[in-house]
């Protein structure tokens, strides 16, 4: 499994939030200290696919100890959880990438606070039916893997890299995501920086034109598509 690993921080958008306050104003006095009425409260998040698992898991931590609170998270990509968040339809979202100050000026209803949430990693990952576990590949050979400039993986630049390893005679099948990605803007931002030729024919973005490949929604079909195809290259969030 090749490892090329770039760090990334993941953030929560928070938009304007309309919640109802309990305890303020009048209060019936015949209700005893404590057994107020409490309304029930339903936030809705979206965005990040990578940090889903997480989110989950202090939703339910919160839901214990706040029942009244009622938490719902879809993980449907960076992309639409900033698309979501500036247009109020949900409460809050998830994003690698933070938004731009075009982004910020367009959200509707005031300021959105972002904050740093978790710290992750994109890794380049493959499948090579009986390849070793790692393979070195140069970034330049990399990039040019996913402009299509590369297309099988006996090439002599991926041996070159490899010197003693037997490659097969195998096309390579590029897996990349198809829906609006901050692992996606995390990876063409690293080409970008890396390769001329990729900057200036596809450049960085959470959904970019990809040269070449299969596309897919979320890090589990990627992940799907690079076990089930041999030959396959993709990246994911670890």
């Amino acid at each position: 499994m090749f490892t090329k690993k770039r760090q990334f921080l993941t953030g929560i958008l928070l938009g304007v939030l309309a919640l109802p306050l309990v305890g303020c104003g009048a209060q019936n006095s015949n209700i005893p200290v404590g057994q107020e009425k409490i309304e029930p409260v339903t936030l809705t998040g979206a965005g990040s696919t990578f940090v889903y698992p997480l989110l989950n898991q202090q939703i339910e931590a919160y839901r214990k100890n706040n029942p009244s609170i009622v938490v719902n998270y879809q993980g449907n990509g960076s992309g639409t959880g900033i698309k979501q968040v500036s247009e109020q339809t949900i409460d809050f979202g998830a994003t690698e990438v933070p938004m731009s100050d075009e982004q910020l000026k367009a959200a509707k209803g005031g300021t959105v606070l972002q904050i740093p949430l978790t710290l992750g990693a994109v890794a380049v990952t493959y499948n090579i039916p009986d390849a070793p576990k790692e393979l070195k590949l140069e970034p330049e050979v990399l990039a040019d893997i996913f402009l299509g400039t590369i297309t099988d993986w006996n090439d002599q630049r991926i041996a070159t890299d490899n010197p003693g390893v037997t490659l097969p005679d195998l096309k390579i099948a590029v897996a990349h995501r198809s829906d609006g990605s901050g692992t996606t803007y995390i990876l063409s931002d690293y080409l970008s920086r890396i390769s001329p030729v990729w900057f200036s024919k596809v450049g960085k973005g959470t959904s970019v034109n990809w040269p070449v490949g299969i596309g897919g929604k979320g890090n589990a079909s990627i992940s799907g598509t690079i076990q089930q195809t041999p030959g396959s290259i993709g990246y994911v969030e670890l």
